[in-house]
């Protein structure tokens, strides 16, 4: 089953299967340490798909060793249909805020190894999205994130988009 599993969301990486969050942060860490001089982005985002009832929300999390690849995991909640464009980007916006913070919370506990962490939003200055940006991107800003928009935000619109 995809989704929450007592209380708690399951994370799924091609290669290892399902992971709980704690599972995602140890290969996180253990990625990092394996090449402790690499550098390192953690980068959050959140795309969805809409049915006639609900909405299913995929947020994925990608560590990514610059120049030298990466790896991603994935979750995916359902919750009931929102009803507008712009309610919908706020839960996703805010869905990649609370994870990138228990991330970075979680990460600050278990590891002193140097990464930047941005949140990808699903949002550009093209299409119907061009309107939030400020908002949403203020928002995080305000809060102490880095974030990036489309084209730049693939963490949202290519590998959450993947699984919505």
């Amino acid at each position: 089953m995809i989704g929450k599993m007592d209380g708690e969301l399951e994370f799924y990486n091609p290669h290892a299967g399902a992971l709980s969050f704690d599972e995602v942060i140890e290969t996180i860490v253990a990625e990092m340490e394996a090449d402790p001089k690499a550098h390192y982005e953690i980068l959050v985002g959140t795309d969805s798909s809409t049915g006639t009832e609900m909405i299913d929300l995929v947020s994925a999390i990608v560590i990514h060793k610059i120049g030298k690849g990466g790896r991603y995991f994935w979750t995916r909640r359902r919750e009931p249909r929102i009803p507008s464009l712009r309610q919908k980007i706020w839960r996703e916006a805010w869905l990649s805020f609370e994870l990138a913070q228990r991330l970075l919370s979680r990460l600050s506990q278990v590891s002193l190894l140097p990464f930047n962490l941005e949140i990808h939003v699903d949002i550009g200055e093209n299409g119907r999205t061009k309107a939030m940006i400020d908002e949403v991107v203020g928002m995080i800003i305000g809060s102490g994130f880095a974030v990036r928009i489309k084209p730049q935000a693939y963490a949202a619109s290519s590998v959450a988009d993947k699984y919505t």
